[in-house]
């Protein structure tokens, strides 16, 4: 058992290293500002410098913060459902499903484009039916799971890319879902990834005593009066959405709801009622590092989050794989 002073000091720990990381973020850059100047800049006195930062900049952290944490806690509810530690978002092909769809949205229908979450939400959803429909073989095994989101994975990743080379990258916005670039993105697009994220991320609190049953075994929480199938269709429902919300704004982000919740079990347990909201916390925090470092790794020129996500969750997967107890492959 985790103890509530090692939980406290998690959080309190992980919300410190948030604000010092906006702060770092927020002056990456040719422009840079101390937080007072920020802060009279925001609320006292125009800057020039300061206003310039509140447009540019503050959009992207903003989004990469929401993004980081609608995929984590995703990738957190995906577990529970699966009851498979290596379930993510992106390596069972929700996000990339989310991400075709959201692809095909912003080219051809843009006067859409406050519901592409929606749409990337259905795209997700087809994407996860598929995964379980191909899976099921008198029962889902776990590998058998993997590898067949593998495969969707790879092919709605590849109609991405054909999409993208077919048109000659001409769709800007269609060409940053594909790369999971969030360079340019604007309040537009924090603003609608704000509104969904915020009901994705509440109704997952709400679930969250179900995914502690769900850790159970199915005859034990059926004989608790759970309904394990309808727990597991609505928790399903809510993971992909979250999914799909980020996947719509940010593009798919590989590795990052694989990464964070088994770190965030490790800080603060397996109780899903603090899981979660940590976890937001953690999410938030590793997308807005991975965006910085890719952003001051190589300046002048910029490396993708994505990119940097998948150089660090490559070797970790392995080692997941390496260290679990489950059969896989049996």
């Amino acid at each position: 058992m985790i103890g509530t002073r090692k939980k406290i000091l998690s959080f309190c720990v992980t919300a410190a290293g948030l604000f010092l990381l906006f702060l770092f973020a927020v002056n990456t850059g040719s422009l840079k500002v101390s937080p007072a100047e920020l802060w009279r800049g925001l609320f006292i006195q125009y800057d020039p410098n300061v206003a310039t930062i509140f447009d540019l900049r503050f959009p992207r952290i903003f989004i990469a913060m929401l993004g980081g944490a609608a995929t984590a806690v995703s990738g957190v509810l995906l577990q529970a459902v699966m009851k498979n530690p290596l379930a993510d978002p992106g390596i069972i092909g929700v996000s990339s499903g989310a991400s075709f769809t959201a692809v095909l949205v912003t080219a051809f229908f843009p006067s859409l484009f406050f519901f592409t979450p929606l749409f990337a939400f259905l795209g997700g959803m087809l994407a996860f039916l598929l995964v379980y429909s191909l899976s099921y073989k008198g029962g889902l095994a776990p590998l058998r799971i993997i590898l067949v989101g593998v495969a969707v994975n790879a092919m709605f990743t590849g109609l991405m890319s054909a999409f993208n080379s077919g048109t000659g990258s001409s769709y800007s916005g269609a060409a940053s879902i594909v790369n999971a670039n969030i360079t340019m993105k604007t309040w537009d697009d924090f603003r609608t990834l704000f509104l969904y994220t915020v009901i994705g991320l509440i109704a997952s609190w709400f679930v969250a005593g179900r995914c502690n049953l769900l850790a159970l075994e199915d005859k034990t929480a059926r004989s608790l009066g759970v309904n394990v199938t309808g727990s597991r269709i609505v928790i399903s429902v809510i993971a992909v959405l979250l999914a799909g919300i980020a996947t719509a704004v940010i593009g798919p982000i590989s590795f990052l709801g694989l990464i964070v919740p088994h770190i965030a079990r490790l800080l603060v347990g397996s109780n899903h009622r603090v899981l979660i909201p940590y976890t937001v916390l953690l999410g938030a925090f590793t997308l807005l590092l991975a965006d910085t470092v890719g952003r001051t790794i190589a300046a002048p020129y910029e490396i993708s989050a994505s990119v940097i996500m998948s150089v660090i969750g490559g070797p970790f997967f392995i080692l997941l794989l390496r260290r679990s107890k489950h059969g896989y492959g049996q």
